[in-house]
């Protein structure tokens, strides 16, 4: 059951090292690494090395380097976010549409026709731009002038080329 499994999972989570952070969340929290269940059977180089009347003053001076440790770890992350940004921004097609052009709309599974199926348009339409709203929403009307009832996002629109 998974609930047996949780224990591992979560120590698995808090001992890995996060590619935003470069520290693992354990030592965030805490100011050292965490002894893994490994270390503890097995002669490491940290269990070997361990000298029990150092470790008090090592672990004060892990927690006293611990708001710097954190520090370099927002950098990090501020880091990260605009390396992860800049990768999106070149991927991301902006689509802008202007008043009076022509579009498709997405057929959603709110405005599909039950009867259609699986085989069914894709798209419907066409229909025009009367209004942009704010931040890529489009107010439309059909080909005979009605008004749809609510806003359409540009995500959910494409360009008509009659």
């Amino acid at each position: 059951m998974w609930v047996e499994e949780l224990p591992s999972v979560l120590w698995a989570y808090r001992t890995t090292v996060r590619t935003p952070t470069k520290e693992t969340p354990f030592k965030l929290t805490f100011g050292t690494e965490a002894v893994i269940p490994v270390e503890i059977g097995l002669t490491t180089l940290r269990t070997t090395f361990h000298k029990e009347e150092e470790n008090e003053g090592q672990l004060r001076l892990s927690l006293d380097l611990l708001d710097e440790t954190k520090e370099k770890a927002a950098q990090r992350i501020a880091l990260y976010q605009g390396k992860m940004a800049r990768y999106y921004n070149t991927k991301v097609k902006l689509r802008r549409f202007e008043v009076g052009d022509w579009v498709l709309r997405k057929v959603t599974q709110a405005t599909k026709d039950p009867s259609q199926g699986k085989l069914g348009p894709n798209w419907e339409g066409p229909y025009k731009i009367i209004q942009y709203y704010r931040m890529g929403t489009y107010h439309l009307e059909d080909h005979h002038g009605k008004k749809l009832p609510h806003p359409w996002n540009t995500k959910h629109l494409k360009k008509y080329y009659p």
